[in-house]
């Protein structure tokens, strides 16, 4: 732990817009670690990862929640790629767009591209029925994952163990399956958050 943190593995400010993939053809077939990000339209999920890379406007907050279906890449450091999925539950979307998200999920999922999968909820309230739908994807897919209880800065102290607990319990997560409270207004979480992430694109390279 203490040589990582000595020499971190990834320089987060080498990092750069790959493309948006609409299909197959679209997503990368290398050998890149994929840390993939879900959560739902307002969970906050562009901040979080502005949060995470120490940048203000990197992952561009959308102005119509749930209107763009499609998967941004992004490279760090040509080491990983750090994979955000389209926002979902978002009341306005029409069945048609549900359904190519849907779409869109299954056949991501179906390419077992994923790595470490991070989805992102809000602290404040009991997951939804969709986050529940997610919380599905990720534990299909066999690969590790991480939940991210976003907005901490908006709950007392006192209510943190029930929020944490209830986010575990309506989610099904198994023990191995951390839950970290974050905010990404004020940076709690990020290093943990980092850590995971640092561990699995350092797997290949590590010496």
């Amino acid at each position: 732990m203490s040589m990582e943190k000595q020499k971190p593995l990834v320089n987060l400010h080498n990092a750069e817009f790959l493309r948006s993939a609409v299909k197959e053809s679209d997503f990368p077939h290398d050998a890149l670690p994929q840390i993939v990000f879900a959560g739902k339209s307002n969970v906050g999920k562009s901040s979080v990862i502005n949060k995470l890379l120490n940048r203000k406007n990197f992952a561009r907050v959308s102005a119509q929640p749930g209107k763009t279906i499609h998967i941004n890449y992004f490279v760090i450091d040509k080491k990983l790629y750090l994979v955000d999925l389209p926002g979902y539950g978002y009341a306005r979307v029409s069945k048609a767009e549900q359904q190519r998200w849907g779409t869109l999920m299954e056949t991501y999922f179906a390419m077992d591209l994923l790595t470490l999968g991070v989805q992102i909820v809000d602290i404040r309230h009991k997951p939804t029925r969709d986050d529940v739908t997610m919380a599905d994807w990720f534990r299909a897919s066999g690969k590790p994952w991480v939940v991210i209880a976003n907005k901490l800065d908006k709950i007392k102290k006192s209510q943190l163990a029930g929020n944490l607990a209830e986010i575990r319990q309506t989610l099904l997560l198994p023990e191995e399956v951390p839950v970290i409270p974050f905010s990404a207004e004020k940076g709690d979480g990020r290093d943990e958050v980092l850590e995971m992430m640092f561990a699995y694109a350092g797997k290949e390279e590590a010496e």
